[in-house]
């Protein structure tokens, strides 16, 4: 950058800050005559009078100015691109970057394969209903039954929250609700919480559920 270059832009730059200088001043009196006329609008009609063809001129100056203001503005941008250095081109994208970039997106998405969507939504319509979950308690060789009510199911995680009724408690109206806790974990003195997959429940027939 030469001492020539920066001295055009300081003179493009000092002419712009007179311009506006020149506006503001412009408007302000543009301002006093409107409240001139405001207040005494009779002032018009008397003969001599010279305030609405100064008004036009005003008017017209500031036009001149604010064109000016434009086009040295204009300059001055273009001074500062020659100074600059053009970084690299950002090429607008056309129809085939937007469609690859949107079937890359579109495949980043995980999607549910219809088996599994209708596995989910057929375990999920299961709440309420009394269900046959298969557990493995702790030390056991063999999976064990029990008959649980399902009170949610868990899409992500694919496991149900079930509340473990017994037919004294719903005559009592009660009921413990747990992720999954049974009986036979009493006997070692633990309740130790456990989720059921959704593959390990089994719904019960109409006519044996309690």
């Amino acid at each position: 950058m030469s001492a020539a270059d920066i001295g055009g832009i300081l003179d493009s730059s000092k002419e712009l800050d007179r311009l506006r200088k020149e506006q503001e001043g412009v408007l302000m009196e543009i301002n006093k005559m409107h409240k001139k006329l405001q207040t005494t609008p009779e002032m018009v009609e008397k003969p001599g009078d010279t305030s609405l063809s100064r008004l036009k001129y005003l008017y017209s100056y500031a036009k001149d100015l604010s064109e000016s203001e434009v086009n040295m503005s204009n300059a001055l941008l273009n001074q500062l691109d020659a100074l600059v250095p053009s970084g690299p081109s950002r090429r607008k994208p056309d129809g085939s970057d937007l469609k690859r970039k949107r079937g890359k997106n579109d495949s980043e998405i995980p999607r549910l394969s219809p088996s599994l969507r209708t596995q989910l939504e057929a375990c999920a319509s299961l709440i309420g209903e009394q269900v046959a979950a298969r557990v493995t308690p702790d030390d056991a060789e063999k999976d064990e039954w029990f008959v649980v009510k399902v009170m949610h199911f868990d899409r992500e995680s694919k496991e149900f929250d079930v509340l473990d009724e017994e037919p004294e408690d719903e005559e009592e109206g009660s009921g413990e609700s747990y992720l999954l806790e049974f009986d036979d974990d009493e006997e070692d003195g633990a309740l130790p919480q456990r989720m059921v997959p959704f593959h390990k429940v089994v719904p019960l027939p109409e006519g044996h559920r309690q």
